[in-house]
């Protein structure tokens, strides 16, 4: 039973989590708008970053079931007490609260703020007429945090795949 769950744990992580940071971590760099007179090539494409937000969105709640086969894997190892899962318990719920309350909503206010927020719920044209709240040089630099908080996002989970492979401390062997 412990390899059948160990073996759905990463199957989940690999399926669910990878496509988040990687949708993600590409999220800023279509949603931030071009410089003011900049003429050149640029990746700004608000359908490809409305389609990234979406993937970001589907899969979180499809990597809820992560964490949960990781305490099932953990409790039928007898490892729950282990100072690397707890560590690894840490840090997947400060990545989690993170993906929720900084980076799905900072995604989406980007898209709100551009008139893909209709779009993306089905209630608009997307034509990019939106509010206009913010500008060109505010959206610039909110994307550029989102990226910086994507990132560190993405460090959370790297170290949590690092302390599940080396396990730290472990007797069950590595």
């Amino acid at each position: 039973m412990t390899k059948l769950l160990l073996s759905l744990h990463v199957l989940a992580s690999i399926l669910a989590v990878g496509p988040i940071t990687v949708a993600a971590s590409m999220f800023p760099r279509y949603a931030k708008p071009p410089a003011p007179g900049d003429d050149g090539p640029h990746d700004h494409d608000l359908r490809t970053a409305a389609f990234l937000h979406k993937i970001c969105r589907g899969y979180a709640v499809v990597g809820i079931a992560v964490p949960v086969l990781g305490l099932a894997t953990g409790a039928q190892m007898g490892v729950l007490g282990d100072a690397w899962l707890v560590a690894s318990i840490v840090l997947t719920t400060i990545a989690a609260a993170l993906l929720m309350s900084m980076v799905l909503p900072g995604q989406r206010e980007l898209l709100e703020e551009e008139g893909e927020g209709e779009h993306l719920s089905g209630t608009g044209t997307g034509t990019g007429a939106g509010s206009g709240a913010l500008t060109v040089a505010a959206r610039r630099s909110a994307a550029a945090r989102l990226a910086m908080t994507t990132g560190i996002f993405n460090l959370l989970w790297a170290t949590v795949v690092v302390l599940m492979i080396v396990r730290p401390g472990s007797t069950t062997g590595a």
